[in-house]
Order: structure tokens, then sequence, then C-alpha cells
């Protein structure tokens, strides 16, 4: 690889090649980890579409990073090359509330990108957990989304338009700055979550939503946690429009009460509901329905507020839960792996059941928690990250919840992508799929540069044919 030239497209000082960088630049927040050759940071279009013609013409891989907070692989470069940090491209290029839009470069920053539009009364809704540090690019790539997503969607609904440096350096102007739109193919649509591997995203185009004048946040316990999901799967059939409808199991509670000291409930489940919108009465008729069906299901209403400050505060183990869990034992690690699957709703409380149950029958500690308003179901694994069997029963336990999950007419992943992690399952889930795929893959990315060895093209036993980040002898 030629890092003079590197370094004279972007400047010397946006250049890495320094064993420590190449080490850090090699993970994610996924359990994979495989070192790049070296890392640039381009600070525009052209010294994009410069980077992506040589490593073309040189058949180099690239790996476009946002943030790196993927929890299934996006960002590890399996085949080294070039990892392409999109950080110093961060500026919000214009804010349009006339017409509700804004078009943004893929460095910025979800929380930054709001807190710019909240002096207009504005907001990009998508939310996801780790929007205080998630870029616009890297949600775009694995189109994410969040606590708000059974009201408001994903990132996919809210993207008009975007600019894209394909493979060989060509820059394209995809979908429009309209909120309909019927000319040719929704190329723009297919790029949010293709994860970096048909284009590298340069500018994006977001479509906004007013602020919502109230919000409250209510909070039910359950003895059970069936109860709890046959409320959640109730709530959504009753009609009812949550803005948010989160759940949290024992072992989730147990964690956030040992590092956090919270004091909740010790009990098998927890409801996080709430409901926002223009008009006082109409969130007021939103709470009390959901609070009539958590009853209903053998639920005791804890709280209710609109107070923002108690809010956080009651949502504050949620919120931090991912952090916590890593705590939740001595000399465990929580990973991610079976982790953002979506069933239909009527199978919530089953599927609960069956992770506890799968993970016990496999020697590892599973959660089940999540945004259960929109189907999704969230794991990770607890355990032992350098004992051999803990990863073998891992597997295993991964392989059922994935195998029930196809066989209720889930997905893979609801909203944290495939990457490497979840491509197993997902190609026994879709093999109807992968043909199609890999033509659309092969016709923008002839040379297979763009994020190699990702979905389709994934291994399809990453334990054995990549590098975790743990000290695990295999």
């Amino acid at each position: 690889m030629d890092i003079d030239r590197l370094k004279s497209i972007v400047g010397e000082d946006y250049v890495r090649e320094d064993i420590a960088d190449l080490y850090i630049y090699g993970s994610d927040a996924s359990v994979h980890h495989a070192m790049p050759q070296v890392v640039v940071k381009p600070g525009s279009i052209e010294e994009i579409r410069e980077i992506a013609r040589y490593a073309n013409s040189e058949g180099i891989a690239i790996v476009a990073r946002g943030a790196g907070s993927g929890m299934s692989g996006h960002a590890v470069p399996l085949k080294g090359g070039i990892v392409l940090d999109m950080k110093r491209m961060n500026h919000i290029l214009e804010i349009k509330p006339e017409d509700m839009y804004c078009r943004v470069e893929p460095g910025v920053i979800d929380d930054d990108l709001n807190r710019a539009l909240k002096p207009f009364g504005l907001t990009f809704p998508p939310s996801p957990a780790s929007s205080r540090i998630a870029t616009i690019g890297g949600e775009i790539g694995n189109n994410a989304s969040g606590i708000r997503s059974v009201k408001y969607g994903a990132t996919r609904d809210y993207v008009l338009g975007m600019k894209v440096v394909l493979a060989d350096g060509e820059l394209v102007n995809l979908g429009a700055r309209t909120r309909v739109e019927a000319a040719g193919y929704q190329i723009h649509r297919l790029m949010v979550g293709s994860e970096g591997t048909l284009g590298i995203i340069v500018e994006a185009t977001l479509k906004l939503i007013p602020l919502p004048k109230f919000r409250c946040l209510g909070v039910s316990t359950f003895d059970k946690l069936e109860d709890a999901g046959n409320a959640i799967a109730d709530i959504i059939s009753s009609g009812s429009e949550p803005s948010m409808l989160e759940l949290m199991d024992d072992i989730a509670i147990s964690a956030v009460n040992t590092t956090l000291n919270l004091g909740l409930p010790e009990v098998e489940a927890i409801i996080f509901f709430e409901a926002d919108g223009k008009v006082k009465e109409a969130v007021d008729f939103e709470i009390e329905n959901m609070k009539t069906i958590c009853e209903k299901h053998n639920g005791t209403i804890t709280a209710t507020s609109y107070d923002a400050k108690e809010r956080t505060k009651y949502f504050s183990g949620r919120k931090k839960l991912f952090a916590a869990l890593s705590k939740y034992k001595e000399g465990y690690a929580c990973t991610s792996l079976a982790d953002d699957m979506a069933v239909p709703y009527s199978k919530m409380a089953e599927c609960a059941r069956k992770i506890h149950d799968i993970a016990e029958k496999n020697g590892v500690i599973m959660t089940a928690y999540g945004h259960c308003g929109s189907g999704v179901m969230h794991t990770k694994i607890l355990m032992n990250p350098n004992d051999k069997e803990k990863w073998e029963g891992a597997q295993r336990a991964v392989e059922e919840i994935y195998n029930y999950v196809d066989s209720v007419g889930g997905v893979t992943s609801g909203e944290h992508g495939i990457a490497i992690s979840k491509a197993p399952a997902w190609k026994k889930a879709r093999p109807d799929l992968m043909k199609v795929m890999s033509k659309i893959k092969k016709a923008l990315d002839p040379n297979n540069i763009l994020n190699p060895n990702k979905l389709m093209d994934a291994p399809d036993n990453w334990y054995t044919a990549t590098q975790i980040r743990y000290d695990v002898k295999k």
C-alpha cells in the first residue's frame, strides 16, 4: 500500500499507521477484531473520492467507520486495508425548518444534531441508545433505531436523500429534499442498512419532525416475566400509540441495582411506557390506557411523571443498562451475539422465557430486555470471556435462539444489523436473499473493496474464522 499517496490526499496528520492506533481501530463494540493496514481521516468529499479511486485500482479494502459503536462487527476490517474514520466530516450543513429537513455530513453525532435542532422545535427521532456518540453516517449504514421506534420508526424513515461515493470514486446524488418522490429506483433507501458494502455516505438529507410538547413516562412492575410480555402485546393490539415501550428482566434489574444502586424492585420484569404529543389530554388518555392494561396483567404501577428530571431518574437504569451488565458478576463480560432479534408481538412473552431457558440449558447467563413495543427483544450473553467452554455454550445458545425466532416468523436483527456476528443465522434463515444481494453488491462494487466479508459474504462460522478480542484459546 502506498501510504505516502494517502498522506498526499488528506495530509500527514490524518493518516495513522502506528501499531497502537491500528489495534484500536481493529475492533468496535462487538466481540471481533482484525487489524487494518492504515487509518485515514478524510475531511472532504473530494478526498474520499480520491481515496476510493486509488483503493479500487489496487484492490484495497475500505471500511468506513463512524463511532465504532456497532455490536455486530460492522467496522472490523476483516481484510485489513484502509479504515476510513469519518468523524472529521462533522458539519451540519443546513437546517431548513420551513421545509422540515436538514443536511449533514456523516460524522455528525446524533445528540449534537438534536441539540442544534431543539431551538427550532424540531428533532431527528430514531434515538439509538448510543446517540451521545453514534454518527449519522453509521446510523444510516445500519438503519439504526431505538427507544422511540415503536412510534417514530427507524433511520430509513427519515432519510430523504444522500450523496454517496461509489467504489470507483464516482459521486452520486440520491433521493430528494421532498417528502415524496416517484422518480426512478429508490436507491437511497437501498443504501440505508447496507452496512458500508455498497457505497460511502458523504452527506445526508434528513426529514425532521416537531418536538412533542408533552411527554409522560410510566413504570409498572411484574412478578412474572410472561405477564409483562403479555401486557406489551395487549398494549399494541389495543390501538394504543406509545412513544416508548421498554422491558427489563430480573437480570437487567439486578445489574443496574448492583452497579448504579438504583433500588429498583427485585421483580421478574419492569415495563417503562411513555406517551407524547401536542395535547396533554391525548397523552393522559394514552397513559391511562396503558396503566389499565398493565394492571389487567398483574402489573403494579409504581410511577408516572411529566417532569423531565423525574423521567430521567426513572429511566436511568434502562438507559445505562449495557454498561451495567458488564459489571453483573466479577470476571464476566457482556457480549453482543444474539442481541436484537425481533418477533411478532404475540410471541414476546414466550420469547423472553425462551431466552432464559436456553441460556440455563447451555450454561450461560442471558438477559431479555429491549424495545419491545417495536417487537425487538434485546439479549446479552454474560460469561467468563476467557473460558472456551462458555463460548461453546454461547454458540449453542445463539443457534437455538435464532432457530426459535425463525420458527415464529421473527427476524435475525431488528436494529443492530448483521455484519459478522449474526451472519450465520441470517443466511440460514434467508437463503433466498443471498443471491440477489450478491448481484447488487457485484454491480456497485465489482472489485469487492467496500467493507468486504460482511453480510452475505461473512464467514459461516465467525468463531473459528475470525479473531475474538478476548484471551480465549480456540
